[in-house]
């Protein structure tokens, strides 16, 4: 008897600007030992390259098909794009950053996985972050005895801090009709939106982890996450979802207790934050941020947490000056 076909995987690589990632990433995608699947690149109206190296591999494989953007879209609507252009026919979808790279037993390993516990949508794994001398291992936490978790708790940890596995667009596989199930698969437009999509995926599904290194994120300077992190996008973020998610995962004492927790880490941060003299932009967003969440910016809160920040400074002067020696070392 043949074997039963394996199911049709669509995997997805958004781009603006990959020229220098773009092959790599392709390459990875094509040296996976997983065989049935379709490759989309949407080039997003890149002013190098990157279209020209897409098609160039199109023409060697037929599994890969370009689309190119006729007008420029922010990086969420493009993700979206590209998931509304994943087959029909297909069970699960990947979306691969184009500076990203997938080590090559990644899609059969997630699909197995899938394969064997149908009520999961959404399978991680573990992931290699790098570049230059930093490199670290992410989405850890999970006893190795824990392949198959029921996206509640998943959520619920997440919410409340105790554990962060849900990593980026790379380290995830998701079921297809999850990904169906909305014109927009990315919810919001604030550049973490993918974690917001996983909390809408365990809404409904249960979560899968192989505890396996299966991809690869590289940091560099233009890197979207480098950005987020200029103005530490973050906390905004999981506010957002906190205030969205909350309701569905947490009781009201586990929200109330969490907001108060983010509120204070945010000022905390904004307090550091003027003590180092951020620009006016970095206000502007902030204070934009808080009130899209409902939130003002309290200058009662900013003055006292600058005031606990300056007298912490003061009573650690060892502490304050090796941390000036860093800043003047760095710029």
């Amino acid at each position: 008897m043949a074997a039963p076909k394996e199911p049709l995987v669509s995997v997805a690589t958004p781009v603006y600007n990959g020229e220098p990632y773009l092959a790599e990433c392709i390459e990875s995608v094509l040296s996976q030992t997983y065989e049935n699947f379709e490759y989309t690149i949407v080039n997003n109206c890149s002013k190098d390259r990157t279209l020209e190296i897409a098609l160039e591999y199109a023409k060697r494989d037929s599994r890969i098909r370009v689309h190119n953007n006729e007008v420029l879209l922010d990086i969420i609507s493009n993700h979206n794009r590209a998931f509304r252009l994943i087959s029909p026919e297909s069970k699960y979808c990947k979306i691969v950053s184009a500076d990203d790279w997938l080590y090559p037993e990644c899609i059969t390993r997630m699909v197995q996985l899938a394969e064997a516990h149908p009520s999961v949508g959404l399978v991680a794994s573990y992931q290699l972050s790098g570049g230059g001398d930093t490199w670290y291992v992410r989405t850890d936490g999970l006893p190795y005895s824990s392949k198959v978790v029921p996206g509640r708790e998943i959520a619920r940890a997440h919410l409340l801090n105790k554990l962060d596995v849900l990593g980026n667009p790379t380290s995830n596989l998701y079921r297809s009709d999850l990904v169906r199930r909305s014109d927009s698969f990315y919810p919001n437009s604030t550049a973490e939106a993918d974690i917001s999509a996983c909390f809408e995926c365990l809404r409904i599904a249960d979560f899968g982890f192989v505890h396996q290194v299966l991809s690869h994120e590289r940091l560099h300077q233009a890197q979207i996450t480098k950005a987020s992190r200029t103005v530490n996008a973050y906390l905004s973020s999981k506010l957002g979802d906190l205030r969205t998610y909350g309701p569905f995962f947490l009781t009201p004492e586990e929200q109330e207790k969490r907001t108060k927790e983010l509120m204070r880490d945010y000022y905390e941060y904004l307090a550091i934050s003027a003590v180092n003299f951020r620009d006016r932009n970095f206000w502007s967003y902030h204070k934009n941020r808080l009130r899209e969440l409902g939130y003002s910016l309290s200058g009662v809160a900013l003055a006292k947490a600058v005031f606990v920040k300056l007298l912490d400074l003061m009573l650690n002067p060892m502490q304050t000056t090796e941390k000036v020696r860093r800043r003047l070392a760095s710029n």
